[in-house]
C-alpha cells in the first residue's frame, strides 16, 4: 500500500532529523513552564520601592533645563530618583538624557561605593553584596546600552542588580535562573544570538517538518486501527462460524 509505504519512509527519516529538536522543545517548554516568571525576572530580590515625594521647588522649569543641558526634547519626564529628582529628556532623535533637575547637568559620577549601598537598599534578602563593579559597555544580557553598574549578591541564585550610573535606580536583574532559562529559550526558539526572533526560516523549516511527522504519525495510526478493527471482525464471524 503506497500511502502506508510512504507515511512509513516519511515519518521515519523526517523523525530523525528532528527529533532532538522536539526533545529541546518539550525540554524548553518543561522549564518555562516549571519556572515561575517572577522568579526569573528576580522579582522576589527587589524590594517594593518607597515613594518619594517629589519636591517641585527643588526641580528648575523644564525651559530652563532644556537651556542649560543643550537638549530640546519632542518628550519630557520629571521623576524621582534615588539620588534627587531628574529630568528625562527625549528629543527628537537620539537616546533619551537624564539631567538632575536642581541644575540642568548631569549627575555626579556615581562612586563603587554608592553604587553598592543603592543595590543593597533596593535588595530583598540577607545575602551579602560583592564589590560594584561598573561596566562599559553594559553586557549584552542587560539589553542596554552604555556603562552600567553591577553589583552582585551571594544568594542561591547569584543575583546580580544592574544600576543605572546616572539616576542609581536598579534599571534590570538576573541571575543563574534567568540565565538557565535564557539557554532552554534560545534553543526553544533556535536563536542563539540575541534570543528575541522566533520567525526565521530555521525555525518554520523545522517546525513544518515536525508537523509532517504529527500527519503522517495520524495516518499511520488510522491504517494500523483499520487493519486491527478488520482483523477483529474477521476473528468474530471465524467464531461465529465455528460455534454454528
Amino acid at each position: 500500500m503506497k500511502v502506508l509505504r510512504y507515511s512509513t519512509q516519511i515519518h521515519k527519516w523526517v523523525g530523525l532529523v528532528v527529533g532532538i529538536q522536539v526533545l529541546f522543545w518539550v525540554g524548553g517548554g518543561l522549564v518555562m513552564t516549571a519556572i515561575p516568571i517572577e522568579t526569573v525576572r528576580s522579582e522576589h530580590r527587589l524590594k517594593s520601592p518607597t515613594p518619594a515625594a517629589l519636591l517641585l521647588d527643588q526641580a528648575l522649569p523644564l525651559t530652563e533645563i532644556a537651556r542649560l543641558s543643550g537638549v530640546a526634547p519632542a518628550k519630557a519626564e520629571l521623576k524621582s530618583t534615588q539620588r534627587g529628582p531628574a529630568w528625562i529628556l527625549t528629543p527628537v532623535e537620539g537616546a533619551p538624557v537624564t539631567v538632575a533637575a536642581a541644575t540642568g547637568r548631569p549627575f555626579a559620577p556615581m562612586t563603587a561605593n554608592e553604587a553598592a549601598a543603592l543595590a543593597v537598599a533596593a535588595y530583598r534578602g540577607e545575602a551579602a553584596p560583592r564589590p560594584a563593579v561598573l561596566l562599559d559597555p553594559a553586557p549584552k544580557e542587560t539589553g542596554r546600552e552604555g556603562p552600567i553598574w553591577r553589583v552582585d549578591f551571594q544568594d542561591a541564585e547569584r543575583t546580580a542588580f544592574y544600576l543605572s550610573p546616572q539616576t542609581g535606580e536598579v534599571v534590570t536583574r538576573r541571575s543563574a535562573v534567568w540565565r538557565f532559562y535564557d539557554f532552554f529559550w534560545r534553543l526553544h526558539i533556535l536563536d542563539f544570538k540575541n534570543g528575541e526572533n522566533f520567525n526565521h526560516p530555521l525555525l518554520i523549516g523545522l517546525t513544518l517538518l515536525t508537523l509532517s511527522i504529527v500527519v503522517t504519525g495520524f495516518i499511520l495510526l488510522w491504517i494500523r486501527l483499520a487493519r486491527d478493527l478488520k482483523t477483529a471482525r474477521a476473528v468474530r464471524a471465524a467464531r461465529r462460524k465455528a460455534a454454528a
